[in-house]
C-alpha cells in the first residue's frame, strides 16, 4: 500500500473480512442513532472501518519510527485481523529501548483519541461527523487499553518484559514471565468476555442478550484468546531462537576443503580429498585464488564409473562476493549473511583471505535444529 519511511505496508486478506464485519456492526448502530440515513449508513460505516485501520497504521508507524531511530531494521508493516504488526527484525539492545519501543504505539493511540475527542466537541454529536469522531475516539481508546494489557504479544507485555529484563538483567526471564502472563490473559479473555457481555457489565442491555449475540460474543472471545495465546507462544520460541543463535559459528560448522584446478578429474579430486580428510572441493585458478565451489549435490549425481571422465569445473558454481563468508561470523550476523545471498554452499575465508573451508546450509540447518532441541539454560 506504500512505503512510509522506506518500510512497505501490506494489507492481509483477513482485513477485508474484519472491515466487512465492522461495516455491518457499525451500520446497525448508526441505524439506531441516525435512522434517517437509510442504506447510506453502510457507506458511512465502511468509511469508519477504513479510518479505524488508518489509526492502527499510525499506531504501527510509531513503533516503526522508534525502531528506525534505534537503528533496528523493520521488514514490513502488516494490517491484519484485529490490528496490525510491525515486523522488527532485531531485538532492542537495552530494556529501556524495549520499553520505549513498546510504549510509543499505545501512547500515539491515546493521542489520536484525544484529537478525535477535541474534534467531536467542535461538531454536533447528532450528525455523521459527530458519530464518526466519537466512534474513532472510543476505538482508539480501546486499542490503547487492549495493547497496554501486560502480556505478550501485546505492547504491554513487551513493557512488562522490559521491566523484568531491567530488574534481573536477563531478557529471557522477562520474555518467559510476560509470555505466561499473556497466556493467562488469553484464558481470561476466553472466559471473561462472554461473561461480561452476558451480565451487561459492558453497557449492553440485558434484554438484548441471547441467541446470536451470545454466539458472536463467544466466537469473538475465542478468536482474541487464540491470537493472544499463539502470540505468546511465538514470543517464547523467538526468545529461545535468539538464545541459541550464538551457538551457530561459521568456523565450527565449516567443512574442510582442498583446492583443485579446473581440469582435475572428479575421481582424482575425491581421492585427494579422502587422503586429506576433507569433505569439500574448491576450484582455484592458476594463481591459487578460489573461483568456484564444487557442489555436493552435483558430485552425488555423477555415477562412480563416469567420475574419471568428468572435470570438476563442470560441477562447480562460480563464486560471487555474497558466497564468501568470514570464518569469524556467528549467530545473527551469520544468518543475515546467508539470507542476503541464498546458496547451498559458501566459501569460508580467514581474515587474511586464505581458504578455511566450505560451509553448507544443510549443516547450518542441522546445527540450528539440534540447538533448539536442547533444554533451555
Amino acid at each position: 500500500m506504500g512505503r512510509p519511511f522506506g518500510v512497505p505496508v501490506y494489507v492481509s486478506p483477513s482485513w477485508f473480512l474484519v472491515a466487512a464485519l465492522i461495516t455491518w456492526v457499525f451500520g446497525d448502530q448508526l441505524d439506531q442513532i441516525l435512522p434517517d440515513l437509510g442504506p447510506v449508513r453502510y457507506l458511512v460505516s465502511l468509511f469508519f472501518a477504513v479510518a479505524f485501520y488508518a489509526s492502527v497504521l499510525v499506531h504501527e508507524l510509531a513503533h516503526t519510527i522508534a525502531a528506525l531511530r534505534y537503528k533496528l531494521p523493520v521488514r514490513r508493516i502488516q494490517l491484519q485481523f484485529f490490528g496490525g504488526v510491525s515486523e522488527i527484525e532485531k531485538e532492542s539492545e537495552t530494556p529501556g529501548r524495549e520499553f520505549v519501543l513498546a510504549f510509543v504505539g499505545p501512547l500515539l493511540s491515546l493521542a489520536l483519541a484525544g484529537i478525535f475527542y477535541l474534534g467531536m466537541k467542535a461538531v454536533d454529536p447528532a450528525t455523521v461527523p459527530g458519530v464518526l469522531l466519537a466512534g474513532l475516539m472510543i476505538s482508539n481508546l480501546l486499542v490503547a487499553a487492549f495493547n497496554l494489557l501486560p502480556g505478550l504479544p501485546l505492547d504491554g507485555g513487551r513493557m512488562l518484559r522490559a521491566v523484568i529484563w531491567g530488574i534481573t538483567g536477563k531478557p529471557m526471564a522477562g520474555t518467559i514471565a510476560a509470555a505466561w502472563v499473556g497466556r493467562g490473559l488469553a484464558v481470561a479473555v476466553l472466559l471473561g468476555l462472554p461473561l461480561l457481555t452476558h451480565t451487561g457489565v459492558l453497557g449492553n442491555r440485558t434484554d438484548e442478550i441471547g441467541g446470536m449475540n451470545t454466539v458472536m460474543d463467544a466466537l469473538l472471545a475465542a478468536i482474541l484468546a487464540a491470537i493472544i495465546w499463539t502470540g505468546a507462544g511465538n514470543s517464547l520460541r523467538m526468545a529461545r531462537l535468539r538464545q541459541h543463535l550464538p551457538e551457530l559459528r561459521a568456523r565450527a560448522l565449516t567443512r574442510r576443503a582442498i583446492p583443485v584446478e579446473n581440469a582435475t578429474p572428479l575421481s582424482e579430486a575425491l581421492r585427494r580429498a579422502n587422503e586429506a580428510g576433507a569433505r569439500a572441493l574448491v576450484v582455484v585458478d592458476g594463481l591459487g585464488d578460489p573461483i568456484a565451489i564444487v557442489r555436493e549435490s552435483a558430485i552425488a549425481s555423477v555415477p562412480e564409473h563416469r567420475r574419471p571422465w568428468v572435470a570438476v569445473s563442470t560441477l562447480a558454481q562460480d563464486l560471487t562476493d555474497g558466497m564468501k563468508v568470514s570464518a569469524e561470523l556467528t549467530g545473527e550476523e551469520l544468518l543475515d549473511h546467508l539470507r542476503a545471498t541464498p546458496a547451498t554452499e559458501y566459501l569460508v575465508l580467514e581474515t587474511g583471505g586464505t581458504i578455511y573451508g566450505v560451509l553448507s546450509t544443510l549443516d547450518v540447518e542441522k546445527a540450528f535444529v539440534k540447538a533448539m532441541a536442547r533444554p533451555q539454560s
